[in-house]
This record gives structure tokens, sequence and C-alpha cells, in this order.
């Protein structure tokens, strides 16, 4: 039996890296790939594949959105996030959104073919240190001071501090979240308050730089 594999990502040069892994291995293939979100979701309506590589940064929308979207509509679907954000940060809200695992993209020339196989399997993949972090979480609680300003952050306020990291206008990110301008607004006064910053400069100048630590070289 072939799966047909479907790759969501933007940088044209990490999706055909990623097809050059998966497509020699036996049994799987590619059955289409996009940079966008907005494209994905018009190429799943009607389509199903057996598993959808999906990173969070996309043209067009919103990874964790199209995450949400598509297990609402299709929950019987794997998706696996191969990301360049921190899994600390993103893997929780990742499997919470209907993930069924997290790799960094750091990893994925080594893993990507492994964590396939594992959510087809019907199993969920996570990297070790990430699945210890999360059963200590369950056994003992993780204490509150422990939680960074970026933990507390909802995944909409996460979003729209990506995107003014990426150097979105207040408009722009209204457009892109299909949102009003006015709660875009809402939500940066939510993260100048979270991330204890006092006005819109500062909290460009955080995201910009937040922003710039994450981003992942295209190899």
């Amino acid at each position: 039996m072939t799966h047909q594999i479907y790759i969501v990502e933007d940088h044209p040069v990490v999706r055909r890296g990623l097809a050059s892994l998966i497509e020699p291995e036996p049994g799987l293939t590619i059955s289409g790939e996009t940079g966008s979100a907005k494209e994905a979701r018009e190429d799943l309506f009607d389509t199903t594949p057996d598993l959808v590589i999906l990173d969070l940064s996309l043209d067009e929308g919103s990874g964790l959105s199209l995450l949400d979207h598509l297990h609402n509509t299709k929950p019987d679907l794997p998706v696996l996030v191969v990301s360049m954000h921190d899994e600390v940060l993103y893997a929780r809200r990742a499997l919470d959104a209907g993930a069924r695992g997290y790799l960094m993209k750091s990893n994925a020339d080594t893993q990507v073919v492994e964590a396939i196989r594992c959510l087809l399997s019907g199993d969920i993949y996570l990297s070790p240190e990430m699945t210890s972090t999360i059963l200590a979480e369950h056994v003992g609680g993780a204490p509150p001071d422990d939680v960074s300003p970026l933990d507390r952050l909802s995944d909409r306020e996460l979003e729209v501090l990506t995107l003014l990291g990426k150097g979105y206008e207040r408009r722009e990110i209204a457009e892109e979240l299909a949102l009003s301008p006015k709660t875009i607004d809402t939500y940066k006064n939510h993260l100048k308050e979270k991330l204890s910053l006092e006005n819109n400069a500062g909290l460009r100048r955080y995201a910009a730089v937040w922003e710039a630590s994450s981003e992942f070289p295209s190899a």
C-alpha cells in the first residue's frame, strides 16, 4: 500500500528538501504541495491524503488556524507539524489544535520519515525531551513561576505576535487572520500587558527580535 503525503510549507527549497527525503521511501509518495494556507484548504476540500506535513509559518494564512480547520473538517487526518519554532512553545499548542506529531526542522533530515511512519501507525510523535516535559507536567504539574511570558499567550495572540515580527501592519494582520482592525488592537494590548511592554513601538521591536531569533535557514 502506498501512502499519500501532502506538504504545506512556505519555503520552496525546504518543501523540495522534505519531498526528496520522502519520495525514495517505499510505500510513501508526495500527492501535492503548497506554501499557502488558502491553497491548502482548497486542495484538501475534496481530497484527503493519508498524512499532511504542516509548517506553522505560511503564506495567506496561519498554520495554527489551518491545523484547527483540518481537525474540525477532517478529524481522522494525521497532521505532522514540521516547524522552525521551538517545540517547548509550540508542540503543546499544535497537539491541542489536532496535530499528531511535532518535529523541529533542524531534525527533519534524520527524523521526518520515522515521524511519518509513527503517525501512519496511529501513534503520536514528539522528541524524547518534549515527551518527558509533558509527562512531568501531567504527573506533578509545572510551577507557575517556570512559565515564560510567551507560554502564557493564547494561540491567537501568538499569531498576532508572529505577524508583527514579520513586519505586517495592523490592517494587514486583520486581513490575514480574518479579524477586524479593532480586534487586532485588542490583541496587541493583551500582548503589551502579558509581555510587560509599554507601547506599540516596544511591541514591534520585541516581535521583530523574537521572530528573527526563531528563523530557520533554508537548506
